[in-house]
């Protein structure tokens, strides 16, 4: 099965040094994460090494260039989805991959996944495929134990405000689900991944 990843999410699990826990969790080998071509000359200069700053890119660099790009793109449903507002071309090459076949989706981008739950046969094409990042984490807590993964987060919360926090409380799965939660409700009646215990949040 096959995994792509946005690049958001990448360079948040990758910061955590959890992407390979993430796909192991998801059944599917390190290798098989695709992401967008782009990503290694984004992480070489640009605002997203801006963002991140010079260390982390030149540690995540490495890491992207070793995943493939990705592939399966319909290109019926990127034609569709290209231009529609807050459907970025990335996301939308990425929605356009993950269509057909058994793959899954790492995607944090809320205001795509907003987008996509306008378009009932995306909603049907993608249903139960795209992972949040606060699903994943939430599947990782529960098989790795919270302290394992509050140990890994440092960098990742340093990038993501909902997930520092989170883990800055006592009880992070609290924290995640119902950032999941709340989530589910405003992408509805697109149906997101979910993770034990979070069919319900």
């Amino acid at each position: 099965m096959r995994l792509p990843i946005d690049t958001d999410t990448f360079c948040k699990l990758g910061a955590a040094h959890l992407l390979k826990d993430a796909a192991t969790h998801l059944g599917v080998a390190l290798e098989s994460c695709e992401r967008l071509p782009a990503l290694p000359q984004m992480l070489r200069r640009g605002k997203l090494r801006k963002r991140l700053g010079d260390a982390l890119s030149e540690e995540l660099l490495p890491l992207a260039e070793k995943l493939p790009q990705l592939t399966g793109v319909d290109e019926t449903w990127l034609g569709r989805l290209v231009g529609i507002p807050n459907i970025d071309p990335g996301e939308a090459q990425l929605f356009a991959a993950v269509t057909s076949g058994s793959a899954l989706l790492l995607s944090g981008d809320k205001r795509a996944l907003k987008a996509a739950s306008v378009l009932p046969d995306l909603v049907e094409a993608l249903a139960g495929r795209v992972v949040s990042i606060e699903a994943i984490l939430i599947a990782l807590c529960q098989s790795l134990g919270v302290e394992r993964i509050r140990q890994s987060v440092p960098r990742l919360m340093s990038l993501d405000t909902a997930i520092r926090l989170c883990f800055a409380s006592s009880d992070p799965m609290a924290g995640l689900r119902s950032y999941y939660g709340s989530l589910v409700a405003e992408v509805a009646p697109l149906v997101l991944w979910a993770p034990p215990g979070g069919e319900s949040p």
